[in-house]
């Protein structure tokens, strides 16, 4: 019978937001896990652990990803952003933006997924229609607003990402 050193922990780098973070983890460490404990990167929430939700949705080299099911040393080498990398309080990013113009969320437990899953989406289709802006979301769930704002916010987010872009600014 074979048995597992449960005791066996490996180093990892990720680049996080744009800096690079070296630990030493247990090779089953959860990315979701890695960002909230070891990181302390709360924005990213970890919701139903089964891939279902999408609370816990990050952008992998760009492209959204559930981080509870991917283990934080499969992440090394590739380019993590979590909520935190795509704007501030003080200086937000335009889905941030356009979710807060919009009233896009009430409780906010699902917006951070939302969020990066809508930048990665508008990032492909920075003119989406209606229906467009649906399907995008239709991988995340939120008990409480009933989705009709989040669309409206997907909408309102390409149109201040296509301005930004318009009048030569830096946009997320």
């Amino acid at each position: 019978m074979t048995t597992i050193d449960e005791t066996l922990r490996v180093p990892v780098t990720l680049t996080v937001n744009g800096v690079a973070h070296t630990r030493t983890v247990e090779p089953r460490r959860l990315l979701s896990d890695f960002l909230r404990h070891d990181l302390r990167l709360t924005g990213t929430h970890v919701g139903c652990e089964h891939g279902v939700c999408g609370a816990c949705t990050v952008l992998v080299d760009g492209d959204p990803m559930r981080s509870c099911l991917m283990f934080a040393v499969s992440a090394q080498g590739h380019e993590i952003t979590t909520t935190e990398g795509l704007g501030t309080q003080e200086d937000m990013g335009p889905v941030q933006q356009a979710f807060v113009e919009c009233h896009g969320l009430q409780c906010g437990f699902c917006t951070p997924g939302f969020i990066t899953t809508i930048t990665a989406f508008i990032e492909e289709n920075p003119d989406p229609t209606e229906a467009e802006a649906r399907e995008a979301i239709s991988g995340n769930l939120c008990r409480c607003t009933g989705y009709q704002n989040i669309c409206k916010a997907v909408l309102r987010a390409a149109e201040i990402r296509r301005q930004g872009a318009t009048e030569g600014g830096d946009v997320p």
